[in-house]
């Protein structure tokens, strides 16, 4: 890992040659990963088609890099950790050698099938190992995996199998979560009923449950696997080839097929993981997320292996069976770098702190969260009761179509500020614009958030429909990447994301970002979590409308509300002050953590005879309960 970067002078001079000699800096980073033929060229690009192209004919594998090259050093090092859902059962480890020869084998069942270079895989598996084997295996053979969150309804596969014509499904029979046992195949069954392109599917028995399988249709990977050899040669891949497509939400409500490639993606979730978390050798890196988000593609699967780590894969929940699990974990396999998010993080200071003091904890070097910006509450208490004040805790700043961290702090390197991402990472340009996509070049300014130079691991496409690629990211300011995000740098070039451009309300002239307030009301000590929407105002054009999650225990509401509005009148000012507060139950979350805040207007506004697809939320039920509470 010559790419490392271990003091900040380092990480000065590595920032200043990316922005003065970009091609150069990554063409040395990109010189530390195996490629079977160097490219041509370096990149090609323009942000208005857009076209990007990075390492333009140079031949690789990723697959050789996450396995094949480290089996003559680390062959017996442990790879990848599974700690099954019940802490009852036995984990699972696998070395490096034993990974390489499970991927091998699930790649030979897949060619066996009719599988070829560049035919589209619809994975839905819960977070078992074969899932892993399965994403690398799809890559071992230039198959593009396309993996679908088990949990997504049969509708919402069906929905992602059609658009982007997979042929073939790997799945499970069924999976275990929480308390809970969920079949996985019959959403599956269902979903097949309205996807004419797919030919086979591919079964892993998890739990033992009977299940309907197609003759002519339908594989049992535990008879198929017995048939083949642990060996199996990487097909050659061009950098600028498919690797993977995965589906986030798109506001117009039909998910879009994010489209990654095979060297880029590579170069840059080798790179990110390295830096941001300041891996080392002897490591044990545990990231929560679900496989079937970016984080768990980036931060499970590929940074980690490409670096040799050891990664730990979770099939259960925080609070399963009580809310010490997380931390049992972290002492079972004493990992030393603990990834997840701060939904979760709330969820646990909720349920006291009593549940991290009965762990030591005492294996913990660095500790980062993802996925929405973290308050400072939530921060303190992370830092506090799991980092013990000795651990740095990086707040990473990403998205599904940037591949990999962009903007965060490098753990024990650069300078932490609660509720800042922090400084971008070397070979990443950031940039503040106005309305008019001016760029605003002093600090202590906030606009949108826009990246002004491509990225290895930036989005290609959106599969099938490029022009809303092109609309939704490069359209709205000439020759820039538009993240969507507002944002805030203060004056030491630190940035803090203050949330989606469609979240932030202007108040009688004034722009508050939805994390702003939330941050505010997120200090009472009664709050669990919060969520802000703005509304139709007749004086003020917008108001703020607060759905407030509070700790169990009895609560007058009126005492609440009037204890939330003097905060939010005590952190940020008066103007902030929440018009209307609902006490909720939950809020609508994607199963990711995201919440939906479309559906939060809507009821601020009123709006409730049309609220759209509720399926794919966590728990739908909770939309009911916001309506019918409704101010």
């Amino acid at each position: 890992m010559n790419y490392r970067i271990t003091t900040f002078e380092e990480y000065e001079t590595a920032y200043k040659q990316s922005v003065d000699n970009p091609e150069g800096f990554w063409e040395a980073i990109a010189d530390n990963f195996t490629w079977q033929s160097r490219w041509n060229t370096v990149l090609e690009w323009n942000f208005t088609e857009p076209s990007i192209k990075w390492f333009d004919g140079g031949k690789l594998n990723i697959t050789e890099n996450c396995l094949d090259r480290h089996l003559a050093t680390r062959g017996n090092k442990i790879a990848l950790v599974w700690e099954p859902n019940d802490p009852k059962e036995l984990s699972i480890r696998y070395t490096y050698r034993e990974l390489y020869e499970n991927v091998c084998r699930m790649a030979n069942v897949l060619k066996n099938m009719g599988v070829k270079k560049g035919n589209r895989i619809c994975i839905y598996m819960p977070m078992i190992p074969e899932l892993t084997f399965a994403v690398l295996a799809c890559a071992r053979i230039g198959a593009v995996h396309s993996v679908v969150f088990a949990g997504f309804s049969a509708a919402s596969i069906a929905d992602r199998i059609n658009d982007s014509l997979c042929e073939y499904v790997l799945t499970s029979d069924a999976l275990s979560r929480g308390n809970k046992q969920i079949p996985v195949k019959a959403v599956v069954d269902e979903a097949l009923e309205t996807c004419p392109s797919v030919k086979k599917t591919l079964v892993v028995n998890r739990l033992n449950w009977p299940v309907h399988m197609a003759e002519g249709r339908d594989y049992w990977y535990h008879d198929e696997v017995q048939a083949v050899s642990g060996v199996c040669d990487a097909e050659v891949m061009d950098a600028e080839d498919m690797l993977f497509i995965l589906y986030t939400s798109g506001s117009t409500g039909k998910p879009k097929g994010v489209v990654h490639t095979c060297g880029g993606y590579m170069v840059y979730a080798g790179y990110s993981f390295a830096n941001v978390f300041q891996y080392n050798e002897s490591d044990v890196f545990w990231c929560t997320a679900d496989i079937g988000w970016v984080t768990g593609h980036t931060y499970i699967v590929y940074g980690p292996l490409l670096n040799g780590a050891t990664t730990v894969m979770f099939e259960g929940i925080p609070t399963y069976p009580d809310a010490g699990r997380f931390w049992q974990v972290i002492d079972k396999h004493s990992v030393n770098i603990f990834y997840t998010a701060p939904t979760a993080i709330r969820s646990l200071m909720a349920a006291g702190v009593d549940h991290v003091l009965a762990y030591s904890l005492h294996s913990i070097k660095a500790l980062g969260s993802v996925g929405e910006p973290i308050n400072e509450e939530a921060w303190q208490w992370y830092n506090i009761h799991v980092g013990k004040e000795r651990a740095p805790v990086i707040d990473t700043w990403w998205q599904t179509e940037t591949g990999g961290v962009m903007i965060s702090a490098l753990a024990g390197i650069t300078p932490l500020k609660p509720s800042f991402a922090g400084l971008p990472l070397p070979g990443i340009q950031p940039i503040l614009v106005d309305a008019n996509g001016e760029e605003i070049k002093e600090n202590g300014v906030e606009g949108y958030l826009c990246i002004k130079f491509p990225w290895p691991s930036m989005i290609r496409t959106t599969y099938g429909d490029h022009e809303r690629c092109r609309v939704n990211y490069f359209s709205t300011y000439k020759n820039l990447y538009f993240t969507g995000d507002g944002a805030r740098r203060d004056e030491d070039g630190h940035y803090r994301i203050i949330g989606r451009v469609d979240d932030v309300i202007n108040v009688s002239g004034h722009r508050f970002g939805t994390a702003e307030i939330e941050n505010a009301i997120n200090q009472n000590k009664k709050v669990v979590e919060s969520a802000v929407v703005g509304f139709p105002h007749d004086i003020k054009g917008q108001g703020i409308y607060a759905f407030v999650i509070l700790a169990e225990g009895e609560h007058d509401p009126k005492i609440i509300e009037a204890e939330i509005t003097e905060t939010v009148v005590e952190h940020i000012g008066r103007i902030a002050k929440p018009d209307k507060i609902q006490i909720v139950p939950g809020l609508p979350k994607t199963r990711s953590g995201k919440i939906m805040r479309r559906i939060l207007r809507k009821v601020a506004e009123g709006d409730v005879s049309n609220l759209g697809d509720t399926t794919t939320l966590l728990d739908p039920a909770v939309v009911d309960a916001i309506v019918e509470g409704m101010l």
